[in-house]
């Protein structure tokens, strides 16, 4: 049988959901077909939008950009498994240790919450979702992985963003007492760092993370995979909108090397 494709990036357009911050995407028409005989598009905004890629230097100063990830590192074989999460849900090192297909040194790991089913405007989809602990993202750091891939709103959890109170924030301080309200306890108990499982993987690990995976996750999850993740060759570029294929093998046999 021959090998499957399948595509695990969310679509982008205008009025796609977006991690609530600003700017928003725009995307304008300047040329029309009736008009000037072409048709053209003029697209504004961040690169931290739909199914993208983090660099280092997007959570620490000095640190590698978009180009810095060598090209070994964004292709190669690896593992989607599933690590079901509700509300505030946490991927602990745990579920990183128990998930199947094993996750084995040199793997792209895609991980799949269940989250990218709730993809909307939403909060239940952004402000209410799960994320990696710092020590979860230390694991796979550990553990000598590739990539990883979370399908959900960010490589870190709500709570250890500027959604409540870390770095630019609260700018969602209602989340605070309602955290307070469910746990007992401030967020920043559970969470005393400021995106630190960003800061784990991609600054001390130096391993992409890209976050919004989507689209055919199901379709290969609890399978191996070959990976393929490409950001624009992005000087400076702090981020980088990607489209993830991931080429899977029905026998389950096919392998490639790491090419490193």
């Amino acid at each position: 049988m021959s090998l499957q494709i399948y595509n695990l990036s969310h679509t982008f357009e205008q009025f796609m959901p977006e991690w609530p911050s600003s700017p928003g995407v725009n995307v304008t028409i300047d040329k029309f077909h009736a008009k000037d005989g072409i048709y053209q598009v003029n697209w504004e905004g961040i690169m931290h939008r739909c199914t993208h890629m983090d660099a280092p230097l997007h959570v620490t100063e000095n640190t590698p950009d978009i180009t810095g990830y060598p090209l070994w590192q964004l292709c190669g074989t690896g593992v989607a498994v599933s690590i079901p999460k509700e509300k505030w849900g946490i991927i602990t090192p745990e579920d990183l240790e128990n998930a199947t297909p094993k996750i084995q040194e040199g793997d792209i790991v895609m991980i799949n919450t269940g989250f990218h089913r709730k993809w909307a405007d939403c909060d239940d989809y952004f402000a209410y979702g799960c994320g990696i602990s710092g020590a979860g993202a230390q694991w796979l750091v550990d553990k000598k992985v590739k990539l990883v891939g979370y399908g959900h709103q960010a490589n870190d959890h709500p709570m250890a963003t500027k959604l409540v109170d870390h770095g630019l924030g609260p700018t969602q301080p209602h989340l605070i007492e309602e955290w307070k309200k469910e746990y007992g306890r401030d967020p920043k108990v559970d969470f005393p760092l400021w995106e630190d499982a960003h800061k784990n993987l991609m600054v001390g690990g130096g391993i992409p993370g890209i976050e919004n995976v989507g689209g055919d996750l199901d379709k290969v999850t609890g399978k191996r995979c070959f990976f393929m993740a490409f950001p624009w060759r992005f000087v400076g570029g702090e981020g980088c909108i990607v489209r993830i294929l991931a080429i899977v093998d029905p026998e389950q046999q096919f392998r490639f090397e790491a090419g490193k």
